[in-house]
């Protein structure tokens, strides 16, 4: 890997981690477009950079890391427990299924999933539109719907949004929370790879980690504000239909 695919790696997490449209599904695809040999030093780099959507977030939501806000971290707690657990266990077997024909699958499967989601979804004075008032219950339920993304291609924040506004959350709600959830699941992927593959790295790999995640916080920080501003007049519709199309296109070229 050279400087430039690190850059192109970045700027792909950056912009898709937060958005249901499949983080590791982009970084599959952009991998086998840019040539880049599946080494364990390879595979390793697209967990380890996510560690930079962490920091994204923590800066875009400093203000919730304080003892006051203790009862919101239990509830991510809760709801990250069932994809740690079964992540944890079948870890070798997930790694294995990445392949692009699944990504493409499961891109339309969730592109489906959304437009059936909207058009049904009715906004309503109940739905909680702030996270500091999600349930326990709700956020367990959030946790089992984030479970499906453990499968290539559905988009880890896919999933906990579905999730959520199945429980009775706003769009931007389900968004928030969302990337609040994504910082246990992030941190226990990045170092479960670290400290398992931290001896396949040279001193080149670290000048290319240094890149990516550098470029991939710089990015996601800008799309964290992006989306929920979005949010607060837009549906998810768009994104479904960019699944759809880019599932379909990725089946086509296979």
């Amino acid at each position: 890997m050279d400087i430039f695919q690190a850059i192109i790696l970045g700027i792909i997490e950056g912009i898709t981690e937060f958005l249901p449209i499949s983080s590791t599904g982009h970084l599959i695809v952009a991998s086998h477009w840019l040539d880049i040999r599946q080494t364990e030093a390879n595979k390793a780099f697209e967990v380890i950079i996510q560690l930079a959507a962490i920091f994204a977030v923590i800066a875009n939501y400093k203000d919730k890391f304080s003892i006051k806000h203790v009862n919101l971290w239990v509830k991510v707690a809760i709801a990250f427990i069932p994809l740690g657990l079964v992540g944890f266990i079948f870890h070798q077997e997930i790694k294995a299924s990445f392949t692009v024909s699944t990504v493409g699958i499961m891109f339309i499967v969730g592109g489906v999933i959304f437009l059936v989601l909207e058009y049904f979804y009715k906004a309503s004075a109940d739905h909680v539109s702030n996270i500091e008032e999600i349930s326990y219950k709700q956020a367990f339920w959030i946790g089992i719907a984030q479970m499906f993304a453990l499968i290539p291609g559905t988009s880890r924040a896919g999933a906990s949004i579905v999730g959520a506004l199945l429980v009775g959350l706003t769009r931007k709600a389900s968004a928030e929370f969302s990337f609040l959830l994504a910082l246990p699941i992030l941190a226990a992927a990045a170092g479960f790879d670290l400290i398992k593959h931290y001896q396949d790295f040279n001193q080149d790999d670290i000048w290319m980690l240094a890149t990516g995640f550098i470029t991939s916080f710089i990015v996601a920080y800008g799309v964290i504000k992006l989306f929920t501003r979005f949010l607060d007049q837009f549906t998810f519709i768009s994104f479904g239909i960019y699944r759809i199309g880019l599932g379909i296109i990725l089946l086509w070229l296979l």
